[in-house]
C-alpha cells in the first residue's frame, strides 16, 4: 500500500489498497485521521462490500433526502443525468451538520464518470482556523451556530431540478435544526478547527442579525482560501473517504452533456465539543 499527500497540507490518495482486505483497515485508518481525505484508487466492489467497509469505522447513517440505491436503503444516488443541469452539492458544505450529531463522514463510490470535470474540492477546517488571529480564534472559541435542513431540503425546495427529477425528495422530513460550537475540538484528532458552512450554517446564536451575516461571511471568504484545499480528480472505481467534522467540499459542476453516478454511505458520529 502506497500513500501519496494530495496537498502539504489536507488529503491522500492511496495505492495497492483493497477496501475487502480487513486486514488493511487499520493502516487506512490511520490515514483517514491524518489526512482527513483519503482516495483508494481502483477499487472493483460490489454495494455488499461497500456498505461492509463502511460499518468498520461505525454504524451507517441512512440518508432521509437522496435517492436510495436499489435494494440498498443504507446507499444514497449522487446522480447527475447527461440533460440535467444541476448538480448536488455544488455548494461549499458539511455533510449532515444539521443534525445534532453529525455524520463521522462519507464514503464515495465512483461507478460513472464523466470523461473530463467533475471533481471535489475539500477544505481544512483546522488549517482555517489555525491561520486566523489570535483575537478572532478566542472571540470565536465562545459562540455556537445553528444549522438547519429546512432550507436546503424542505418543500421551499421542491420546484428544483433535483426535487423535480426524484434525484431529492421526503421535503417534509427536512425539519432538522441543530446547535454546535463555531470551533469544535476534533473527536478523533483533537485538533480545533471551524465547524460553519454557507450551505446548511443559518445564523450564529446571540449576535444581532447583521452581527452574525459579518462573521460567516468573513470566515466563509477565509476558508475557501486556495491553501487550504485539495482537489479529488476521479476515476472510475475510486472510493473517497472523508472526514465531515474536519472539511468542507463541494462538486464541481463542469461536465454538462455527460452521466456521473456516485453511491455514497454516510457513517454516524458523535456529539460535538469544543472542549
Amino acid at each position: 500500500m502506497e500513500i501519496r499527500p494530495l496537498t502539504g497540507g489536507l488529503g491522500a490518495e492511496i495505492l495497492g489498497a483493497d477496501v475487502r482486505d480487513r486486514e488493511q483497515y487499520e493502516e487506512i485508518h490511520a490515514a483517514f485521521a491524518k489526512h482527513s481525505v483519503i482516495v483508494l484508487r481502483d477499487q472493483e466492489i460490489s454495494p455488499e462490500d461497500h456498505l461492509d467497509f463502511a460499518r468498520r469505522f461505525g454504524p451507517i447513517n441512512i440518508n432521509r433526502f437522496f435517492k436510495p440505491v436499489d435494494g440498498h436503503p443504507e446507499i444514497a444516488t449522487v446522480l447527475k443525468e447527461k440533460d440535467q443541469k444541476e448538480a448536488v452539492g455544488e455548494g461549499w458544505h458539511t455533510d449532515h451538520s444539521y443534525d445534532q450529531v453529525p455524520a463521522m463522514g462519507s464514503i464515495l463510490h465512483a461507478i460513472e464518470m464523466p470523461p473530463y470535470g467533475g471533481d471535489t474540492l475539500f477544505v481544512s477546517m483546522g488549517a482555517a482556523y489555525e491561520a486566523l488571529s489570535e483575537p478572532m480564534r478566542r472571540f470565536l472559541d465562545g459562540l455556537t451556530a445553528i444549522h438547519s435542513s429546512r432550507h436546503v431540503f424542505g418543500v421551499s425546495t421542491s420546484d428544483s431540478e433535483a426535487a423535480k427529477s426524484g434525484r431529492l425528495s421526503n421535503a417534509d422530513a427536512a425539519t432538522q435544526d441543530a446547535h454546535h460550537p463555531v470551533v469544535i475540538r476534533h473527536p478523533l484528532s483533537g485538533r480545533r478547527g471551524i465547524f460553519v458552512n454557507p450551505v446548511f450554517t443559518t445564523h450564529i446564536e446571540g449576535l444581532k442579525p447583521d452581527e452574525s451575516a459579518a462573521i460567516l461571511n468573513m470566515l466563509y471568504e477565509h476558508c475557501k482560501q486556495p491553501e487550504f484545499q485539495c482537489r479529488v480528480r476521479w476515476q472510475e472505481g475510486d472510493v473517497t473517504m472523508w472526514d465531515n467534522r474536519a472539511t468542507w467540499h463541494k462538486a464541481i459542476n463542469d461536465y454538462q452533456g455527460f452521466r456521473r453516478l456516485m453511491h455514497r454511505v454516510t457513517v454516524d458520529g458523535v456529539a460535538l465539543s469544543n472542549l
